[in-house]
């Protein structure tokens, strides 16, 4: 992409965002979060999957390194780019604007200043997880250290991450399973991007069946926290969290939803079951990108469906700016990064089954 190219994505979908925020704010921060969750995982979740990587060094897995590597480095900006959710919370999030309607803890733990603080600690924590890791690719010892130490900071910090954001939408919504829902979101998100990326890159990569398997094994897991939460939610039979399911089963959403589980679950599963298919590269690249497009699919099914006063033409158009902006952003990041490790190789003995490994 050119310089000139790149500046016309960000400010052109900028100023449709910069228009709807003046003609309809409501519309277009519920847009806007949908566009942030959709694309903002990316580098999150391949933050996980590289410490995943740095556990289990095969060559198939530390092919993926310079692109985890370089998404990662879009997470400061990640951040920046969600200083309009924090700056007209009320909008969107029911205890930033009407506090007094939650139970004491709640207003507590949801007021926006508090909000804001966690947000920023997740950030910087994620920033200097990444930090961390890039300094430690160089030394054996210190990559499984920094992985198996980062992994658990950055489970509980992301579900966290993802009540606070999400989950917070319906204050009187409560999942135990939540934070996982959105912690398997990102790192499928991640995988999905770093595998896509290896696909088109110029470099070596690995098997491709190995990464149909990874693939298919993050999709299983995808689904199966998806069904206990259903599940879980269906037996317990509570109206606060029944109506989590009811909202997303009527007015037209009961079709986003069979969308999702066919193009995120139903398709792909089925197809990465067939050999042919599991090492072709064309397809294999076509279901990365139906993953990426299923995330934006469910960020909308996550966010939308509870929001009143929505005007259904503000919102797409909103969310299409919301996409192109969000996406120039942090794909302009991510290729600076990327062509910076343009030069980066694996020095003899990190992989584990290759000779002089230990």
């Amino acid at each position: 992409m050119s310089a000139r190219a790149g500046i016309v994505w960000l400010v052109a979908p900028a100023l449709v965002l910069a228009a709807g925020m003046i003609f309809d704010i409501h519309s277009t921060l519920a847009a806007y979060l949908v566009a942030w969750i959709a694309l903002g995982a990316i580098p999150i979740g391949a933050l996980g999957i590289l410490m995943m990587s740095y556990l289990v060094r095969w060559t198939w897995t530390a092919a993926l390194r310079p692109i985890l590597l370089s998404a990662t480095a879009a997470l400061p900006l990640v951040a920046l780019l969600f200083m309009p959710m924090l700056l007209w919370m009320a909008s969107v999030y029911p205890a930033a604007a009407d506090p007094t309607a939650l139970k004491p803890f709640k207003a507590v733990y949801l007021a926006p200043w508090f909000f804001g603080l966690r947000t920023i600690v997740y950030f910087t924590i994620w920033s200097l997880l990444a930090l961390w890791l890039r300094q430690a690719g160089t030394n054996s010892d210190r990559m499984t250290r920094a992985a198996a130490i980062g992994l658990i900071v950055y489970a509980l910090t992301v579900s966290l991450a993802g009540v606070d954001w999400l989950e917070s939408i319906e204050p009187d919504f409560h999942s135990s399973i939540y934070g996982l829902l959105f912690l398997s979101f990102s790192m499928l998100n991640g995988l999905a991007f770093a595998i896509a990326g290896g696909l088109l890159s110029r470099r070596r990569i690995g098997s491709r069946k190995a990464y149909s398997a990874l693939l298919l094994s993050m999709i299983l897991v995808w689904a199966y926290l998806h069904a206990m939460q259903y599940l879980v939610i269906w037996s317990g039979n509570i109206p606060d969290e029944v109506t989590w399911y009811l909202k997303r089963s009527s007015h037209g959403w009961q079709v986003v939803l069979a969308a999702l589980s066919l193009g995120q679950f139903i398709f792909p599963f089925f197809a990465l079951l067939i050999e042919r298919i599991r090492g072709d590269r064309n397809w294999l690249l076509g279901l990365c990108a139906l993953t990426l497009l299923m995330r934006c699919v469910e960020a909308a099914v996550l966010v939308l469906p509870p929001l009143d006063h929505l005007h259904p033409v503000a919102t797409c158009l909103m969310l299409v700016a919301g996409l192109l902006f969000v996406a120039a952003s942090v794909w302009k990041m991510f290729d600076a990064a990327f062509s910076r490790s343009a030069g980066a190789v694996i020095p003899v003995g990190w992989l584990r089954g290759e000779t002089g490994s230990k």
